[in-house]
């Protein structure tokens, strides 16, 4: 994305953000095309603030628009064309469908030799001679045939194996042994999705999915794609044209034969070099002491030949071009596959992370967001990137909520990611085949649509305050190339003690290690976190030695089954005693009353000024302090609300408390300015708005309910769930519900809020009092602060509440409409 120096202010970016933080939404282009109707969506896009897109070709395309042909690349053209007229963004996608890498099989087609391949273990009985034409299929070749002495079904005696030569084109076992283990490289036949009906998973048009590992397959499909894209709207490169998406490529492909470990030619070297023999390979199936070291190995040498494969080509020719390399690669923690990205990403897809069941802390996904951040900072990368919302419903279809979706927003934001990438905004939603294709749309096609604004001015208020700026942390959680740890780090989320996580081999090759503090690009850390240590190559063990000998702090979490055989400055059994082993070396940054395991925090810097982002990824409202240890004059930032307010801070013995108050799917941005230094007093600082008394009145007669869009006029006449209505269960739309109350007085002379809360109601609720719009909500607590629309005596209340299109395209029985209690409260100081 472009730099460009600002010479506003700060509080003024963050109210008006650049357009260069727009979120860049994947956009399905899933359907017949036409010129007329891209610029019309395009149009829609930018009117809701919405100045970016990832054009990305998506099964529903008829075949009447080739992949890559003139037609195609005409509509391209089309797009990309109306996105520079209008200053907007484009990332250009790099496969039809996904995963990346065969140029919807045309990688393959005329180089059959280009498929996907992998490496399959045969267990044969050794007691009789075996031809290698009854078992060597096309294509197959004979990487090793082994000799082995098994103890069992699932563990063989390693010291007992054996090579076997074939002669003559037959393998004899020796005398002694009774199995004979061939290992064999093959085609995977697996496939990718393609664009057009009966080219997707299972169908007899599944486009073949190539050899990622052969870096002359990676030529092909940079000639095939990234060539024809630069041939075509290369004059775009660099200005509205600003990345090219890789997504998620598969060695193996999709729907691959099973049992199979990836491989290509020549691949047994890169094997060996990672310090194993030929004798290792049937520990990457059988069970054995050492054979998760052989695989550790394995997995090694899979990624370094990726990165030289794949990775690195395509990240070379974007880096000619002009362009970014972003997307992803396959796994929630391949941190080290993301060294050639100029935006590294990730994506949250699935559900896998989630609000519910300790989803947003626990269980390998839940790394992916500072995969994505942590890969950007230790490199120096302004940007890093997530693909967010792809089947992240409950249950799979519709039934993402507004509430959820900003969820998904708070969650990533605050663990550092910068650029969000919704997934996504649907071309068209015509028939079961579109609408039900990793859904939902959570664009064009929903019922937020109308309100869309706010979710792409908050988006890039955020990702404009986490960009360019450095979380202040000393602690690094150090990790390897394929595996983050989680557990360690969830007591860190809980009490609100930031962290990075360090790779080993930046550790070792990136940091510079001083007077007990390692330093890499903006970030210096004092302390590092050690969840296993059995897993860490040699160097890393001397960096470790290096780090504490010269100071800094060790912790290890250590188990009974490990040896010790780090340098540790503490040793902890369990996750729960990291919070006290911490307190123990360095004070706590941030320090809540009471404490709160919902709220996470992040401290980042920005030309000078500390900004504390709090965001509750919990259910229920917090109301206490916050304690810093950051002095000066003190904001309270709404980046929803899009406002700047003073807030009550005191500061005493140099730092800061700040009243807190947040609700269910709320973020508040603290700003501090240590340039401008406030009087250190010690009052007691009070949570927010609970110094007020309030007056409650609520509206639980004289609803007039106007249900005619749903041709239920005569079936809701009331407040409650129209889903419980004999024949409404699948109906979904908006219902308009009307009433009336009385504000007695003007209020006091200080200002103080009147709040209309409705209680339940599901999903989305516009309200208008008087008949000026107050506002919308799409989630709980469904509140509004109408103190600026009320009159004196009575006040005419409207509520339009449109529920979930999960009830009428999912066939589900969500809760819907009004369902109360109603109220108004008048606060008084």
């Amino acid at each position: 994305m472009n730099e460009a120096k600002e010479t506003r202010s700060l509080q003024q970016q963050f109210l008006e953000p650049s357009d260069e933080y727009t979120p860049v939404p994947f956009w399905f282009w899933n359907d017949a095309l036409t010129s007329e109707e891209i610029v019309n969506q395009i149009a829609g896009f930018a009117e809701k603030g919405v100045m970016g897109f990832v054009i990305h070709p998506r099964i529903g395309i008829p075949e009447t628009i080739p992949y890559l042909s003139d037609k195609y690349m005409d509509l391209v053209e089309t797009a990309v064309k109306e996105a520079k007229r209008l200053g907007m963004t484009v990332f250009l996608y790099d496969e039809a469908m996904y995963p990346s890498g065969s140029a919807k099989g045309m990688v393959v087609q005329n180089d059959p030799a280009f498929a996907s391949r992998g490496l399959k273990m045969l267990e044969l009985d050794g007691s009789k001679p075996i031809d290698l034409s009854d078992v060597l299929g096309t294509g197959d070749v004979l990487i090793s045939a082994q000799a082995v002495s098994k103890k069992d079904d699932k563990s063989i005696n390693p010291r007992a194996t054996v090579i076997v030569e074939p002669k003559n084109g037959k393998i004899q076992s020796p005398a002694d042994r009774e199995t004979i283990l061939l290992f064999i490289e093959t085609f995977s036949k697996g496939t990718i999705r393609g664009i057009h009906f009966g080219e997707d998973d299972g169908e007899p048009n599944a486009p073949a999915a190539a050899d990622l590992l052969n870096p002359l397959a990676t030529q092909k499909f940079i000639r095939l794609t990234h060539q024809r894209y630069y041939e075509r709207v290369g004059a775009y490169f660099g200005n509205t044209i600003q990345a090219m998406f890789t997504d998620e490529p598969d060695i193996l492909g999709r729907r691959h034969v099973k049992g199979l470990k990836a491989w290509t030619g020549g691949f047994l070297a890169c094997f060996t070099q990672e310090g194993c023999n030929e004798t290792d390979l049937p520990l990457l199936w059988f069970e054995v002491d050492n054979s998760e070291n052989v695989r550790r190995a394995y997995r090694k040498a899979v990624n370094k030949r990726m990165v030289d494969a794949y990775y690195k080509p395509l990240s070379d020719w974007c880096a000619e071009h002009g362009i970014s390399l972003t997307g992803h690669p396959a796994a929630s923690d391949d941190i080290g596959l993301l060294e050639h990205f100029q935006i590294p990403g990730q994506d949250v897809v699935w559900r896998w992370v989630a609000p519910e069941d300790g989803k947003a802390l626990e269980g390998r996904h839940t790394t992916m967001a500072k995969c994505s951040s942590d890969a950007a900072r230790h490199r120096g990368r302004r940007r890093n990137l997530n693909e967010f919302l792809g089947v992240c419903s409950p249950g799979g279809g519709w039934a993402l909520n507004g509430g959820d979706m900003k969820w998904y927003m708070d969650w990533l934001l605050v663990r550092g990611v910068n650029l969000l990438c919704p997934h996504a905004f649907y071309y068209s939603v015509d028939g079961p085949r579109r609408f039900n294709e990793r859904p939902p749309d959570v664009g064009p096609n929903n019922i937020w649509w109308p309100h869309y604004r706010l979710f792409s001015d908050y988006m890039k208020r955020m990702s404009w305050l986490m960009t360019d700026s450095v979380n202040n942390t000393p602690i690094a959680v150090l990790c390897r190339e394929d595996w983050l740890p989680w557990q360690v780090v969830k007591p860190l989320y809980e009490n609100q003690r930031e962290f990075n996580y360090l790779e080993e081999s930046l550790l070792v090759s990136a940091s510079k290690i001083d007077n007990g503090c390692i330093q890499i690009k903006d970030q210096a850390y004092s302390v590092v976190l050690v969840e296993n240590e059995r897993l860490w190559e040699e160097e890393t063990r001397k960096a470790l030695q290096l780090f504490r000998d010269d100071g800094g702090i060790v912790i290890v979490l250590h188990t009974d089954k490990q040896e010790q055989d780090l340098v540790a400055t503490t040793r902890i059994t369990a996750p729960e005693q990291l919070i006290s082993a911490l307190d123990e070396v360095i004070q706590r940054p941030v320090i809540l009353d009471p404490p709160c395991v919902d709220l996470r925090v992040s401290h980042v810097v920005k030309e000078g000024h500390h900004f504390y982002v709090v965001v509750h990824e919990g259910e229920q409202a917090y109301e206490g302090t916050m304690t810093v240890e950051t002095t000066g004059r003190t904001e309270r930032w709404d980046p929803w609300e899009c406002s700047i307010g003073t807030t009550d801070a005191h500061t005493s013995n140099g730092r800061t408390t700040i009243p807190v108050r947040l609700e269910r799917r709320q973020s508040i941005v603290y700003s501090i300015d240590p340039s401008v230094q406030q009087h250190e007093e010690s009052n007691t600082v009070n949570a927010e708005r609970s110094d007020l008394d309030k007056t409650v009145r609520s509206l639980t007669d004289g609803w007039m309910v106007d249900a005619s869009q749903l041709q239920a006029a005569a079936l809701i006449t009331g407040l409650g769930s129209w889903s419980d209505i004999d024949g409404l269960e699948h109906l979904s739309g908006t219902v308009h519900y009307a009433n009336n109350f009385v504000v007695e007085s003007e209020g006091s002379q200080e200002a103080a809020p009147i709040v209309l809360d409705l209680g339940e109601a599901h999903e989305m609720a516009e309200v208008w009092v008087n008949g000026q719009f107050a506002g919308v909500r799409m989630w709980h607590p469904y509140t509004f602060n109408i103190e600026s629309f009320i009159q004196p005596g009575d006040n005419e209340l409207r509520i339009a509440v449109t529920n979930s299109l999960a009830n009428r395209i999912d066939q589900v029985m969500l809760p819907s409409g009004l369902i109360g209690p109603v109220s108004v409260s008048e606060y008084r100081m």
